[in-house]
């Protein structure tokens, strides 16, 4: 991937340093890939997050977050460029993808052997009380589609709707990037998969995101359990995006029902999901959700404050 390493070689030194720098990393889930590739699975926090004690390795570590969310933010803006989705010039000097909501989600990453991030996906959790309004998705092209746009809104306030009568989050999960040579391994599925995992840890949700047909994205999401946002009995028509210049379809999701295909592995990585590094920059308050099996877990639930030594 020239492109990717003269970039990163153009960096601060300290992002090819990764590895050197986190090597509690590498002691993380890791899956072997084809041609003997290896990957490990990690969580940087947004700042304040209420974050469940079974999470086994919780890392405060303010210069180590900012150093993997760089390196995230450059894997998807030399992808993103590659694609044409965006222009030189939505990039920062250093040749980050920043978004102002990348300091308010969740990123998992998948990081190589090497210490580079290779593949990233942003969730977005928001209380179940949010509006319409609230969300990203609200501008996006479709929203402002005269008849299409209103039945996009009344679609998502349906799922606010359902989301509060579970007592589960709402989420936006979107900034998918995958290094060109792990696309036709089982990477991209892997973290997808693990954002299932990923939900069921935080309580539950219900969801949304706005997927590219570029690369198949959108059929993966769909493969594993994502269907079209539904409003009156029809399905929410695919559109032209003009600022990523693509196709899209936006998708909803539900944590507690992948396809039935790969439940199994959903259900063992939301067991592994716990034991893997969650970097945070700001110091967590943990607390327990309550249990996720029996359905009852909420956004925000009363609860005890333990002390946090990490």
């Amino acid at each position: 991937m020239p492109q990717v390493e003269h970039q990163l070689e153009a960096s601060d030194h300290h992002f090819l340093g990764l590895r050197a720098r986190f090597p509690y990393l590498f002691g993380a889930i890791t899956t072997r890939l084809t041609h003997s590739r290896k990957t490990s699975l990690v969580l940087i926090a947004p700042d304040n997050a209420p974050i469940s004690p079974d999470f086994g390795d919780l890392e405060y570590d303010p210069p180590g977050h900012e150093e993997l969310l760089a390196s995230m933010q450059r894997l998807r803006g030399s992808q993103y460029l590659q694609d044409g989705a965006i222009s030189a010039d939505e990039l920062s000097p250093d040749g980050r993808h920043r978004l102002s909501i990348d300091d308010k989600s969740w990123h998992l990453l998948s990081v190589d052997s090497g210490g580079l991030v290779c593949g990233c996906v942003r969730y977005r959790k928001y209380a179940n009380t949010a509006e319409f309004d609230d969300l990203g998705v609200r501008n996006s092209a479709l929203a402002r589609w005269p008849h299409e746009g209103l039945r996009l809104r009344r679609a998502v306030e349906t799922e606010l709707g359902v989301a509060r009568l579970r007592q589960v989050s709402y989420v936006e999960v979107g900034g998918w990037a995958v290094a060109p040579e792990y696309r036709f391994s089982t990477e991209a599925l892997r973290t997808a998969l693990a954002t299932y995992a990923l939900a069921r840890n935080l309580g539950g949700c219900l969801g949304i995101t706005t997927a590219t047909v570029r690369h198949a994205s959108s059929s993966i999401l769909r493969k594993i359990g994502g269907s079209s946002l539904q409003w009156d009995g029809k399905e929410l028509p695919a559109y032209y995006d003009p600022q990523y210049r693509c196709e899209m379809e936006i998708l909803r999701f539900d944590s507690k029902s992948p396809a039935g295909k790969y439940a199994q592995m959903v259900d063992q990585l939301s067991s592994e999901i716990r034991g893997i590094p969650v970097i945070c920059r700001t110091r967590p308050t943990i607390f327990q959700f309550p249990a996720y099996a029996r359905g009852t877990a909420r956004e925000y639930p009363d609860r005890v404050a333990l002390p946090c030594t990490a």
